[in-house]
């Protein structure tokens, strides 16, 4: 069946930095679209960025361009999102999604 498991979240310094991953299984990763989404406390989704499945196209939110980097290995079947300069309304659980299936989510919480 089909997989998604973030991984990478955790407390971090404002300016700080992290890295996101997220392992795919049970569908042929390389054929899919991906998207980072997440969800601030008490909050709706927002999507944050979009990469195409050869990896040849990426979208950023304006709330997060020029700070974070979306990326994938479709060798490892596994998608990331590099995170730097770190702000405190960065801080929500962070989800990996091909729109159809999601995976269960990596806090990632940013204080000082």
């Amino acid at each position: 069946q089909v997989q998604l498991v973030e991984s990478g979240g955790g407390l971090v310094q404002p300016g700080g930095s992290l890295r996101l991953s997220c392992a795919a299984s049970g569908f042929i990763f390389s054929s899919y679209d991906m998207s980072w989404v997440r969800q601030a406390p008490g909050k709706g989704l927002e999507w944050v960025s979009f990469i195409y499945g050869d990896g040849s196209n990426t979208y950023y939110a304006d709330s997060v361009k020029g700070r974070f980097t979306i990326s994938r290995d479709n060798a490892k079947n596994t998608l990331y999102l590099q995170m730097n300069s770190l702000k405190s309304e960065d801080t929500a659980v962070y989800y990996c999604t091909t729109w159809s299936n999601w995976g269960q989510g990596t806090q990632v919480t940013v204080s000082s």
